[in-house]
């Protein structure tokens, strides 16, 4: 169950990340909510995903799956630059995630 906490922990962290970028475009209150809403979930979820998890394993999958998944939000939501270089880059990070996910 740990990793379950940890995946939605990510998760969250990617939905705090779109609503700070609404709020920087359009200042309604309501995406500040979001953030304050998601970011709380997800430092909850990660912190009872570090009951059985390693911290530096745990930490790094939690951020790994935040800026991957900041990245790719960027590209699809809001039409950011896509580059060979930018794809390869978030693909090590979803691997290294899988490799540290497969070591513990």
């Amino acid at each position: 169950m740990n990793w379950v906490f940890l995946m939605i922990a990510g998760l969250m962290e990617i939905f705090g990340v779109v609503c700070m970028k609404k709020f920087a475009l359009s200042a309604q209150k309501i995406y500040l909510l979001g953030i304050i809403v998601f970011f709380v979930l997800s430092l909850g979820l990660l912190s009872l995903a570090l009951r059985e998890i390693p911290m530096g394993t745990a930490y790094a999958i939690w951020t790994g799956i935040g800026t991957a998944g900041g990245v790719l939000a960027g590209i699809f939501i809001y039409n950011e630059s896509i580059s060979f270089w930018k794809l390869f880059f978030v693909a090590s990070i979803i691997v290294c995630s899988i490799g540290l996910k497969a070591l513990h």
